[in-house]
C-alpha cells in the first residue's frame, strides 16, 4: 500500500510485513494487521476486493511473525520481540453480511491473539453500523478480545458493549474537546455557545476531573474566544476522563449482571440535552 507523506509529499509504499516488523520493534502491546477500509457506499466488487487484500495480508502478517520471532538473534531486537505482544486481525466486508460473514470465518481461522471489526463509523447510517456490528460481533469466538475500530460515542460504545465488543479506539474526546464540546451526563455541551458566558457551574456537576473541580463554564468559554490553548486542554482533559468512567461504569455493571438497566439509565440522562445548550 502507498501513502504519501504530509509532511514533505514522499510517498512510502507499505507491505503488511513491514507494519507489523515496525510493531514488534517498538514494543507494541496491540498490533494491528495492515488492511483496507473502503468507504461508505462502495460496490459489492470494491468491498469484495478489499475483504480479499484484508485476509491476504492478515495470513503474511501472521507468517512474518511467526519467522520473525524465530530467526532474530540479536538480543537488543528480541527484548521488544515477546509473546507478551498480541497480533490483532481486522474484519471488513463493508455494508454486505455476506462479505462480514466470510471475513470473519477467515480471520477467526487464522488464529489471532485478538479481532477487530473494521470498516465501520465510515459515513454509513448509524442504524446500518449498528447492523454491521451486531453481526460481525455475533461470529466471534468468546475467548479473544474483541475490538471495535473507529467508534467512539457514548451511546455507540454502550450499544457495541450490549454486542460483546471489549474494547474501542476513537479520536473523538480530543477532536470534540479542542472545538469546545464537553461530553457530560445529560448530554454534549457547547462550551463556546454565548448561553455560557456568565454560566459558573461546572461543565458536569457528577464529574470529577481537574477541569471540573476548577473552572466554570464561563471561563472556559472565554479561554476558547480568547483563543488560550488551556481551554483546547481543560475540555479534551474532562472529555478524556468521561470516557474513561463511562467505561469503568460499564464494567462495574457487567460484573454485577445489571448492564441493560446501566445502559438504559444512563441514555435516559445522556439524552436530556440534544442541542449542545
Amino acid at each position: 500500500m502507498e501513502f504519501q507523506s504530509h509532511v514533505d509529499g514522499t510517498k512510502h509504499f507499505l507491505t503488511p510485513e513491514d507494519v507489523v516488523a515496525w510493531q514488534q520493534d517498538l514494543g507494541t502491546d496491540m498490533m494491528m494487521q495492515l488492511d483496507e477500509c473502503v468507504h461508505y457506499p462502495c460496490s459489492r466488487d470494491q468491498a469484495e476486493s478489499a475483504a480479499k487484500r484484508t485476509f491476504d495480508w492478515a495470513r503474511r502478517s501472521k507468517k512474518h511473525i511467526a519467522y520473525r520471532k524465530s530467526h532474530i538473534v540479536d538480543s537488543d531486537r528480541r527484548l521488544a520481540i515477546s509473546d507478551k505482544q498480541l497480533l490483532f486481525g481486522i474484519i471488513q466486508g463493508a455494508t454486505y453480511d455476506d462479505l462480514r460473514r466470510e471475513c470473519a470465518r477467515q480471520i477467526i481461522d487464522l488464529d489471532f491473539d485478538g479481532i477487530a471489526i473494521g470498516g465501520v463509523s465510515v459515513g454509513e447510517p448509524k442504524n446500518l453500523m449498528y447492523n454491521i456490528v451486531h453481526l460481525a460481533a455475533g461470529q466471534l469466538p468468546p475467548d479473544v478480545p474483541h475490538y471495535l475500530m473507529g467508534v467512539g460515542l457514548p451511546e455507540d460504545i454502550l450499544e457495541a458493549v450490549a454486542c460483546g465488543i471489549d474494547m474501542f479506539d476513537c479520536v473523538i474526546p480530543t477532536r470534540y474537546g479542542r472545538n469546545g464540546t464537553a461530553f457530560t451526563s445529560t448530554g454534549k455541551l457547547t462550551v463556546r455557545n454565548a448561553p455560557y458566558t456568565e454560566d459558573f457551574r461546572s461543565l458536569d456537576a457528577d464529574c470529577s476531573c481537574y477541569a471540573c473541580r476548577n473552572f466554570s463554564r464561563a471561563y472556559l468559554r472565554h479561554l476558547f474566544n480568547a483563543e488560550e490553548i488551556l481551554g483546547l486542554r481543560l475540555v479534551s482533559l474532562h472529555n478524556v476522563h468521561f470516557f474513561l468512567q463511562l467505561m469503568r461504569d460499564a464494567r462495574e455493571a457487567i460484573r454485577q449482571d445489571r448492564f441493560s438497566e446501566f445502559k438504559k439509565t444512563f441514555l435516559s440522562s445522556y439524552n436530556k440535552v440534544t442541542n449542545g445548550y
